[in-house]
């Protein structure tokens, strides 16, 4: 074998294991499963009757920003509500403690995401702050079964 030809072929090599490795990368950054600067934060909570197909790691978003991750998703054992805990990260400190929580879906059959609606309050969420005023999750097979029964109904008057 010439020098030449391990000389190409030692190039390849590199060039595949970088291919390789910003491939791996990249699906860490997609998948969410990287938490390198998003860890510091506060958390809050908020209890919703139906979280539909909400998962821990799905973002919180305010107006399309992402502000936080849900860390934690546990059944209340009392009131057999969800109670969602969110990390909101540090530089949004500045959520009025009056503000809503909905569970809302990417498209039309994308997964679930705690979406907040900012109130007015002078006052801002800190660390173990309640959001009090929740949205459940709209469940499509629960939709389409009231629409089908109200066909249903409706042909048989």
């Amino acid at each position: 074998m010439s020098n030449r030809q391990r000389i190409v072929e030692t190039w390849v090599g590199l060039f595949m294991l970088l291919g390789i490795a910003g491939l791996i990368f990249l699906a860490f950054k997609v998948s969410g499963l990287t938490q390198q600067g998003m860890s510091d934060g506060y958390t809050i909570t908020a209890s919703f009757e139906n979280i539909g197909g909400l998962k821990e790691r799905a973002p919180v978003q305010m107006g399309g920003v992402k502000i936080g991750r849900v860390t934690s998703i546990v059944l209340d054992k009392k009131t057999y509500r969800a109670v969602v805990s969110m990390l909101i990260f540090d530089n949004f400190n500045n959520i009025p403690n009056d503000s809503r929580a909905s569970i809302l879906t990417q498209g039309l059959l994308g997964s679930n995401y705690v979406g907040v609606t900012p109130g007015y309050a002078q006052a801002y969420y800190k660390q173990g702050g309640v959001i009090q005023d929740t949205s459940s999750a709209m469940i499509l097979e629960n939709l389409i079964g009231q629409f089908l029964y109200g066909v249903n109904d409706k042909k048989g008057k």
